[in-house]
């Protein structure tokens, strides 16, 4: 059956402990394995601006051995031009894998439905599920494990981010702080991230709470992390936004609250002085360079385990020739 990277939790704690693994091997011989040797194709689609996706997605897929297809989602017209089942069809196809940075979850799982090779999310408006494989990386390097760390998300909770933190970081057995104003809270409603979020945690002994003050929600903390205010589409809500989410910025008080060593992560672009003061972006305590470079890693990781588990399809044989051979 193909495997697909579609949300966090597709992967069990096992399979993100296994891929952690490989993405610090592959960090370390950046050539040691070579799945898209030949060279075979990736389809990379991207509807959304993007700068670190393309550009690690890019190197990744050569490093591995591989041609990365860069697919213009505005002139594909998925979903438009043609419906997302005959693009999935025809890309499917031709290359061994599709990475699409795309909006709706569900066109992105109606993709995988249709497409018969691996298909990985390279964000979506609901999960942003190979960052977060980075992030845990980096945290990983930083502070030598994940079990047991405890991660405050402050900002806008109800974004991407915050849904991939609270589903990456229980299975890696993390305790997951999310702090914002009401609003820009993950749902709880039954069958909701936060529900989910916590059936992973009681089997991996990491924890999930919503803190309703932002220094409650950092002070202690192993790891302190936000995101941009003002995603994709939502630049229409810029001046609500600011006035709701700024108690929840990162400034240097807040994140004197937190551990001394504790490690400040954020998956860029970042807004100096919004979500994000400029001294703590800059400051000893920020792996965020790192944590741009380990998408690359943690990228190739997560196509390479896709890639080992897809079934491969045998060349046909060709017939012999019928013309006979001069004397």
């Amino acid at each position: 059956m193909t495997r697909h990277f579609l949300r966090d939790d597709d992967l069990t704690p096992a399979e993100q402990a296994r891929l952690l693994d490989l993405a610090a091997d592959l960090k370390a011989m950046p050539f040691a394995r070579r799945p898209l040797a030949g060279p075979r194709s990736v389809a990379m689609v991207f509807d959304k601006p993007t700068l670190r996706t393309q550009v690690s997605f890019s190197a990744g897929i050569a490093e591995l051995g591989g041609f990365p297809m860069l697919v213009e989602g505005r002139l594909a017209g998925i979903g438009v031009r043609e419906s997302v089942e005959d693009v999935a069809r025809v890309l499917g196809r031709q290359v061994a894998a599709v990475v699409w940075r795309t909006f709706l979850q569900s066109d992105l799982e109606t993709m995988a439905a249709h497409a018969g090779v691996p298909v990985v999310n390279a964000l979506t408006d609901d999960f942003h599920p190979c960052q977060l494989v980075a992030d845990l990386l980096t945290v990983r390097e930083r502070l030598g494990g994940l079990a047991g760390v405890t991660v405050a998300f402050v900002g806008d909770a109800a974004c991407n981010m915050g849904s991939s933190w609270l589903l990456a970081g229980t299975t890696a057995g993390m305790h997951v702080r999310v702090s914002g104003p009401s609003g820009y809270l993950p749902s709880a409603e039954p069958g909701g991230i936060l529900q989910r979020a916590t059936d992973i945690a009681a089997g991996t002994g990491g924890s999930v709470s919503v803190v309703a003050d932002p220094v409650d929600a950092v002070s202690g903390a192993d790891v302190v992390v936000t995101d941009t205010w003002i995603s994709m589409g939502k630049e229409q809500e810029e001046a609500e936004r600011v006035t709701a989410l700024t108690p929840w910025s990162l400034t240097s008080e807040l994140l004197a609250t937190a551990r001394r060593d504790a490690v400040v992560l954020h998956c860029l672009p970042a807004y100096r002085g919004l979500e994000i003061a400029a001294e703590v972006l800059e400051g000893p305590q920020s792996a965020v360079w790192d944590e741009a470079e380990n998408r690359r890693h943690a990228q190739k990781a997560v196509l390479a385990h896709l890639l080992d588990s897809a079934p491969r399809a045998e060349a046909p044989a060709v017939p012999r020739s019928t013309v006979s051979e001069p004397a």
